[in-house]
């Protein structure tokens, strides 16, 4: 139901776009999120978009992170620029809390 890609190697400085496609009902009614969970470390909420487009950030990526959202093709964009060795990590999007089944996620690896 949730298919996240865009992940790979990336120096540190550069950015990545992340898409997920979200094959659910009724996608617009739901607030939807990116998180990501490092080797080791609990999975972080990094990101959300309401139903009305309104964005919200944790403060470990503010100002460096955009997420979006485009109701008509189902698809959450995450995009990632002044990317940090901290930012490594495996990126899922689901509607907080995780409403629907996770899907496998796309692996973004920082280089320094």
């Amino acid at each position: 139901q949730l298919q996240a890609s865009g992940g790979g190697l990336v120096q540190a400085g550069g950015s990545l776009r992340l898409s997920c496609k979200a094959s659910v009902s009724r996608f617009s009614d739901y607030q939807m999120g990116w998180y990501r969970q490092a080797p080791g470390k609990q999975r972080e909420l990094v990101a959300t978009v309401a139903a009305n487009e309104s964005p919200n950030y944790a403060n470990s990526v503010k100002g460096r992170v955009t997420i979006s959202r485009d109701n008509a093709k189902n698809m959450v964009y995450l995009q990632m620029d002044s990317l940090e060795p901290e930012d490594t990590a495996l990126y899922y999007c689901n509607a907080p809390p995780g409403i629907f089944p996770w899907g496998q996620g796309t692996e973004v690896t920082v280089s320094s």
